[in-house]
């Protein structure tokens, strides 16, 4: 006889984590996500607020070149960070830029950091790229700072509020609370894809660089979020997470939004309203 909550065996590991295949329309939501984005850039020059661009906090410094950083009107409230998905391949903030807009207009400041993409690049190397970046916003922001990401993006945010964080203990104090967005926590599922080849996923990198096997630090709050029409990999992901990191954090929450997928699970980000910007920056 089987039992509740049994789950049969997976045959085909690219297909359980592939998304945009299983989404109507979802070929078309990167175009939307870059128009979307444009836009909000567009808005942003004509109504003087902060252009988007690494220069004021970074220089010329070419490695951080495609980063964003936004200041709302007003002495900012603190800095949210925003980490772009992709399966660590693909995009950048430019795509995302008006997931800052929620964020923004409850007065934070907005850093969407940039990190080179595999396979020229490490996780290892994405995560210190982005560490560098947040160190460098956080010395031009006071305040709390909230950590989100999506998908790969969300890997990458809960890989750095671990104990062995590349972050600056000082910066690192200041992450209140840390958000991943239908994240990836255990890689050694992705070792059974396609993908491994490409991520560098031997046995060293996947121990390393998964965030289950990891303590995180104790200071920060972790909320877990995912939508209820994900590929069940990725509720599982969240699921695993939470019950790993359970008691460590200050406090550990798992939201499963309904009638979302892993495409639009992120468009909350951009409304202030949205109970996923609550989520991330409410009582901070």
């Amino acid at each position: 006889m089987s039992m509740a909550g049994t789950v049969a065996q997976i045959a085909d590991w690219d297909d359980a984590y592939a998304n945009i295949a299983h989404i109507p329309g979802g070929a078309g939501f990167p175009d939307a996500w870059a128009q979307a984005a444009a836009d909000f850039r567009e808005r942003q020059r004509g109504t003087g607020g902060q252009p988007p661009g690494p220069r004021d906090i970074f220089g010329q410094k070419k490695e951080h070149r495609d980063a964003e950083f936004y200041l709302p009107a007003g002495q900012p409230r603190g800095m949210m960070v925003f980490v772009h998905g992709g399966y660590w391949m693909k995009f950048g903030p430019s795509w995302f830029s008006h997931l800052a807009a929620g964020a923004l207009a409850l007065g934070w400041a907005v850093l969407l950091p940039s990190y080179p993409l595999a396979p020229g690049a490490g996780l290892r190397e994405m995560r210190d790229r982005i560490a560098a970046q947040i160190a460098a916003a956080a010395g031009e922001v006071s305040g709390p700072i909230a950590l989100c990401g999506h998908s790969a993006g969300g890997h990458l945010a809960a890989r750095l509020v671990c104990g062995d964080s590349p972050l600056p203990a000082p910066v690192l104090a200041r992450v209140a609370r840390c958000l991943p967005i239908s994240g990836l926590f255990d890689l050694r599922p992705l070792q059974l894809t396609a993908m491994r080849g490409d991520l560098g996923l031997d046995d060293a990198v996947v121990r390393a660089e998964s965030p289950l096997f990891h303590l995180p630090a104790a200071g920060c709050e972790l909320h877990l979020w995912v939508g209820s029409d994900e590929r069940p990999v990725f509720i599982r992901q969240s699921q695993l997470l939470q019950a790993a990191w359970a008691g460590i954090p200050r406090r550990t929450t798992l939201t499963v939004e309904p009638g979302r997928h892993h495409l639009d699970v992120i468009a909350g980000l951009a409304d202030p309203a949205h109970p996923l910007t609550e989520a991330l920056l409410g009582g901070l």
